[in-house]
């Protein structure tokens, strides 16, 4: 039961008649869009880094990269489980286990003695950062009244596009300027002053329910995601010795647990005991904003490791000098995404989708002009193009895809946008990696050198991404134009 000051900072804090927030929830929604901004940072800091941790701590690229993959993989077990938590813990009390699961696994990370530890320490921050992405789009939807979401979830936007992109400037500038340890350490006092002010101030959103947790479904969840997203991200890494007998039996499992996952919750969702509702689907615009997110959230990813090989193997750059050429397209991001959003309340959905999505794919179409000697600006040039694109595509998916479900729904709806992103994560990277290095062994049989191997073999990796961001194009023409038009319609 939620405490009675609780229930009446809830009433006191009800938006007004026009509609704004009152301080006390836009104070909720600061505090959890710093904190969610802190943890999903961390998701791709390791990418610039895991040359330096491999020399450091003696490992080599197969065994170095589980500091990324299995952040991915606990994030992916996590989040379908978000939906229930929300639903079941009081607000305060989910982000205080949230933040302090991230605090003491940057804690750990900090002063790991060797790798296991490290990895650990990184497994423990994922399941913090799960927990902070669901339960900020909850609450966001929650609070904020359909006429100003938009505007709301362009700040959202920020955390979801620009932490990731910007994950390996700060690696790059860090590394360059202190040690792989300060990456944790610096962004360990920013996370506990969230955690003391959000313990402070934040109060609880909506009514908990007391409906038991289905035990079977949590099994069934982590052998479905947990299998796809351990099998996606190995295949990634396969010319590094992953075994091909391990990789099928991650895909069968992963396979063979995400359907009797979903059959459960067919059965389950009847009586209201289901653990990732998927009456979601019901709504089209959901569906089709889903699958647009898991397209966009595969590019982002799959281009943060692209262009880092690309920039540092083909055109020998630095690692801060790579960090920086893409630091100004990640602010581009920051600073474009409150205007998509007050964009999208005045005009909806479709008229910022399609030419935003044109965007990407002219980006991505771009990058097919790599070469060797390609230089800076051009790639300075493509990078911005692409941040613009993605930065008029997130708000606008994210507020119709969620708008579009009934309220009692929207922590599922938190918990499924964020469990398909990890899917898509994993498997943009394993696809283009993929693509990289079996095209780069094709030019090496022909004998030409190292660096135009991996030109060619980043070319085609890049021209498969191209190909892909067509069909969100066609997808923005299937979201409603308008989100008010998009309202609710699933029981």
């Amino acid at each position: 039961m939620n405490d009675p000051s609780d229930v009446l900072d809830r009433a006191s804090s009800s938006p007004d008649a026009t509609g704004r927030l009152s301080a006390r929830d836009r104070l909720v929604i600061g505090v959890l869009l710093v904190s969610s901004f802190v943890v999903i940072l961390n998701e791709t800091i390791m990418s610039v880094a895991l040359p330096v941790l491999m020399v450091d701590l003696g490992v080599d690229a197969a065994v170095g990269q589980w500091l990324t993959a299995g952040f991915l993989l606990t994030m992916s077990v996590v989040i379908p489980i978000t939906g229930f938590l929300i639903r079941r813990i009081p607000t305060r009390t989910l982000f205080g286990a949230a933040m302090i699961l991230f605090s003491t696994g940057t804690l750990i990370a900090a002063v790991a003695p060797g790798f296991t530890v490290l990895l650990a320490g990184r497994v423990i921050q994922a399941g913090g950062t799960a927990i902070m992405l669901p339960l900020l789009m909850t609450t966001v939807m929650t609070l904020v009244p359909p006429a100003r979401r938009g505007a709301v979830m362009g700040n959202i936007s920020i955390v979801i596009s620009v932490a990731p992109a910007i994950g390996p400037t700060v690696s790059g500038v860090v590394l360059s300027i202190l040690g792989w340890r300060y990456m944790f350490w610096l962004v360990l006092p920013i996370a506990l002053a969230a955690l003391l002010l959000g313990l402070r101030r934040i109060s609880n959103v909506g009514e908990s329910t007391s409906a038991p947790i289905d035990v079977p479904s949590v099994v069934l969840a982590a052998l479905g995601f947990g299998g796809l997203v351990y099998g996606l991200s190995s295949v990634g890494h396969s010319a590094e010795g992953a075994s091909p007998v391990v990789l099928w039996a991650a895909f069968v499992v992963g396979i063979a647990g995400l359907v009797a996952f979903v059959a459960r919750q067919l059965v389950l969702q009847r009586s209201e005991r289901a653990l990732l509702d998927l009456r979601t689907f019901r709504a089209r615009t959901f569906t089709v904003a889903s699958a647009m997110m898991m397209l966009m959230m595969a590019t982002l990813l799959g281009t943060v490791v692209l262009l880092p090989i690309y920039l540092q193997n083909v055109l020998m750059l630095a690692p801060l000098t790579t960090g920086l050429l893409l630091l100004p397209g990640g602010l581009l991001m920051g600073v474009l995404g409150p205007v998509v959003g007050r964009l999208y309340d005045r005009f909806g959905a479709r008229a910022l989708l399609v030419p935003g999505t044109i965007a990407t794919s002219a980006a991505l179409w771009s990058t097919t002009l790599f070469t060797s000697g390609s230089s800076m600006l051009q790639v300075l040039g493509f990078h911005l193009l692409l941040s613009i694109g993605l930065a008029f595509v997130f708000t606008p998916l994210f507020t119709a895809g969620l708008g579009a479900v009934p309220p009692h729904l929207y922590s599922y709806g938190s918990a499924i946008f964020g469990t398909t992103q990890q899917l898509a994560g994993a498997a943009g990277v394993a696809l283009l990696v993929s693509v990289l290095s079996v095209r780069s062994s094709a030019l090496a049989a022909e004998g030409v050198s190292l660096v135009e191997q991996t030109a060619g073999g980043v070319h085609a990796a890049f021209l498969v991404a191209a190909s892909l961001s067509l069909l969100a194009i066609v997808g923005a023409f299937l979201i409603r134009g308008s989100a008010s038009t998009a309202g609710p319609a699933v029981h």
